[in-house]
């Protein structure tokens, strides 16, 4: 066993130990003013991805040159000046390029950072598709990386010393400093890419025994990453006493690295339920957030006192731009399922930073979109996706995220006939999920309300129980969602209420609109349906059945869209024209009347079982912005209970549709309000 994976069972990659070269210790490597003239080119305190021909064609020979070379182990960080550039042509939407540089860098994959590059960039294409061949692929290249890394590290001691430090301990420590830069460089690589194969793998893999398999490989790239920390810690700590803010023969590339390795673990860990955080801080794994956050805003110096960060691109660690996105998308990706320390605006000063630099950069574009959905700017949020599908064309995956975000945008402003043109295109094209795709295009059809679309949209809707399919052996809960809608629509004989609106309702993004869409374009309608319903008798609604399914759902839709009317996201960015002129006591009592008929009705609801569970939880959010905390957690916890909300106590429905999602949601809501936070 490696002395950076003690204490822990080995993966498959443990089992040898190549032969190595000769090394002579390296100097620390310090290369940022290489990197200066091969990737960036100076403006203010921006670096800019080079945009000029003479630029790439000066740095392709450079590449070039490397690959006729006889390659030392010992000159492997020589490479990172180069992998930087290529990790900016990717980031600049510049991906078969990049991916045309690695090639010709590591034409016989023998380099170490070369070799990471290739792995990464597989890894992403592989996670955007979820094609089959592309993840075994990828798998594939990342455990090529593992080997290349594995000639890299230090050749593990004898018999004798790992005894002797199995008894005396504190064996690693020693072990770590006595590395050279490479060889320490080579442990953070193995690292990374056990942790690329195990998330790979665990993507890919129906078998809980191969789940279990990678959960392993995790665990020891979790326990190298804590080494390689502690001894940065020590050497900070050794530099401190003379004076120093920290030890400089540690290179910002390799920080940057461990700093991104120990944050993303302890941020993932956080986002586990509180009783799951109990138990693995048992083996010794921490999960303390607001830490995570800060260690992954140390490689760009990063504060919320100042706009711009502390260290800029030309002296910047090669995994910087990485601990960047992360921090960018926990708090605008994650905020619709989490509330403790996310940050609208750090992540908007965080994001212009990378947009002045990188301002074609197709994965800035995305998050540039999220902001605006963050903030309540659908309009602004639906531009910012098509210049992201526009400008990059090379990874058609990317296109359909914009496909997706713009679709479920334009059900909730009730832009159905543009909404359809989103989904045929994601159903034309994409493979991510057909089921959800195509159900997403029945449910504008039918609430559309065309009678020349409903032929179409009841094919559709036939199909889309055909289309589920699993990942990890296990379905997908959205998918499982619209399949039960697909063939509640053929049961009550091609009818379903407001299903445009009932999806963008339970994916978050209903919340997201500006007051004034809601109260002009999706109220009006809704509470049309309600009228309907309150005029018909239940045996004479539609074919006879799901009345109270209805209005159960009207009224939880009503309640929803009356909520953010009178209580807008404390994210959102409103102009003058986005507001109504309401009173926000009545338009919340009104709110309040909606669920509670809700909740009056929920025991005759016949399918639909979770409106009632989500009104709980949305009535808890509620009552958290009168003011009326006590209430509010009374219903938060009504839902995490896991009894049965929806009946009396003789009988009980089981399982409901989304219910992960929505208890994730409200024990994030819940510890909120513990804390003193609002929701």
């Amino acid at each position: 066993m490696h002395p950076s994976d003690e204490g822990y069972e080995t993966p498959e990659e443990e089992g040898f130990s190549t032969p190595k070269e000769e090394e002579t210790p390296a100097t620390p490597f310090s290369g940022r003013s290489e990197i200066s003239d091969f990737t960036t080119t100076t403006s203010g305190s921006f670096a800019t991805t080079p945009s000029t021909a003479n630029t790439t064609s000066s740095m392709r020979s450079e590449i070039s040159n490397l690959s006729t070379e006889g390659y030392s182990r010992a000159d492997a960080l020589e490479d990172l000046p180069y992998v930087h550039h290529i990790l900016n042509l990717f980031l600049s939407s510049r991906m078969l390029e990049a991916e045309d540089l690695v090639r010709e860098g590591d034409p016989r994959q023998e380099r170490l950072y070369f070799s990471t590059a290739w792995s990464i960039i597989q890894s992403i294409k592989a996670m955007m598709s979820f094609d089959d061949a592309e993840l075994a692929s990828a798998i594939e290249d990342a455990r090529h990386t593992t080997e290349i890394a594995q000639k890299h590290r230090k050749p593990p001691p004898g018999i004798a010393s790992r005894v002797a430090g199995l008894v005396v301990g504190g064996s690693n420590l020693s072990f770590v400093k006595n590395m050279t830069d490479v060889e320490r460089h080579a442990e953070l690589v193995y690292a990374e890419t056990l942790l690329i194969k195990a998330v790979l793998g665990i993507v890919s893999s129906g078998d809980w025994l191969a789940f279990i398999k990678e959960a392993l490989h995790m665990r020891s790239a979790l326990n190298i990453y804590k080494h390689l920390d502690t001894f940065i810690q020590q050497a900070d700590k050794d530099a401190a006493a003379h004076g120093e803010p920290e030890d400089e023969d540690i290179d910002q590339d390799f920080r940057s690295g461990v700093l991104l390795g120990m944050g993303i673990n302890s941020l993932v860990l956080s986002l586990l339920p509180s009783k799951v955080i109990t138990i693995v801080e048992l083996f010794g794994y921490k999960s303390d957030r607001q830490t995570a956050l800060k260690l992954l805003a140390k490689p760009g110096g990063w504060t919320k006192e100042r706009d711009e960060p502390a260290i800029d691109a030309e002296h910047e660690g090669i995994r910087r731009c990485v601990c960047d996105m992360v921090l960018i998308m926990f708090h605008l990706v994650l905020n619709s399922i989490t509330f403790a320390g996310i940050d609208v605006k750090f992540a908007e000063k965080m994001l212009n930073w990378n947009l002045k630099r990188f301002p074609e950069g197709v994965f800035y574009l995305f998050m540039q979109g999220r902001l605006h959905v963050s903030q309540s700017q659908p309009r602004l949020a639906i531009a910012a996706y098509d210049r992201a599908a526009q400008i990059q064309k090379e990874y058609v995956q990317l296109q359909h995220v914009a496909y997706w975000e713009q679709g479920i945008l334009l059900m909730s402003m009730a832009d159905l006939t543009t909404s359809v043109e989103c989904w045929r295109k994601l159903i034309a094209s994409s493979s991510w999920s057909k089921a959800v795709y195509t159900y997403g295009l029945a449910s504008c059809l039918v609430q559309g309300g065309d009678p020349s679309n409903i032929p179409e949209a009841q094919q559709l809707m036939k199909l889309v129980p055909t289309y589920k399919q699993r990942i990890a052996g296990k379905s997908i809960p959205i998918e499982k969602f619209t399949a039960r809608k697909g063939r509640k629509f053929q049961s009550q004989g091609n009818r379903l209420l407001l299903p445009a609106f009932e999806f963008a309702t339970v994916m978050q993004v209903m919340g997201r609109m500006t007051p004034k869409i809601l109260q002009e374009n999706v109220l009006p309608l809704i509470q049309k349906e309600i009228a309907a319903l309150k005029s018909s008798e239940p045996k004479k609604w539609g074919n006879g059945t799901g009345y109270w399914d209805d209005l159960c759902l009207a009224r939880y839709m009503e309640g929803v869209v009356l909520r953010y009317i009178a209580y807008p996201d404390p994210d959102a960015v409103l102009e003058a024209d986005d507001k109504v002129d309401v009173s926000q006591d009545e338009t919340a009592k009104a709110a309040l009347a909606a669920f509670q008929e809700v909740l009056d009705n929920g025991a005759k609801i016949e399918l639909d079982h979770y409106i009632v569970y989500y009104t709980h939880y949305d009535l808890g959010r509620l009552h958290a912005n009168i003011g009326n905390i006590p209430e509010a957690k009374r219903q938060l916890e009504m839902v995490m209970s896991g009894k049965p909300l929806e009946v009396n106590a003789a009988g009980k429905k089981g399982k409901y549709s989304l219910e992960n999602a929505l208890m994730v949601r409200t024990h994030a809501a819940n510890e909120a309000l513990d804390q003193g936070r609002g929701v």
